[in-house]
């Protein structure tokens, strides 16, 4: 009748063996700090709402997801469009050629605080009034 019992005890002490060595680990880190994941230097910075999938508004402003468009969210995993209905999102995003929003990558905090230049204003601009001033005038005799 008692054949479990020496089976019961490796368990148990099994048990407490990894309960017990898994609590240091945490100990060892008290402040939990996101990693900063690398974007594409084509990406640009949005605040993104989506309405009903695939539609969604950009910066206040009606937008589309694409056919297959990817959500990463803070930790990186895809997320379904779905799960963040009127959500206030702040983003990185990529458009495809046909300009409808492609791929997404939802911010963490540590993210958002590093400034990205949002190029959008600049795609159409071949020069503007303080390039003109900061390029030397070359003059022909």
């Amino acid at each position: 009748m008692n054949r479990c019992t020496p089976r019961f005890i490796a368990t148990l002490t099994l048990l407490a063996a990894v309960c017990l060595g898994s609590a240091p680990v945490s100990a060892q880190t008290p402040e939990f700090k996101p990693a900063v994941r690398q974007f594409p230097a084509a990406a640009l910075r949005g605040e993104m709402v989506v309405r009903t999938a695939p539609i969604i508004s950009m910066d206040s402003k009606p937008d589309r997801l694409s056919p297959g468009a990817r959500i990463r969210d803070a930790n990186n995993m895809l997320v379904m469009s779905g799960a963040l209905v009127e959500q206030t999102l702040v983003v990185n995003y990529l458009r495809e050629n046909t300009g409808l929003v492609h791929q997404v990558w939802i911010l963490n905090s540590e993210e958002i605080r590093q400034k990205r230049p949002n190029t959008r204003s600049s795609w159409f601009s071949f020069g503007s009034s303080t390039d003109a001033e900061a390029a030397p005038s070359v003059q022909t005799p």
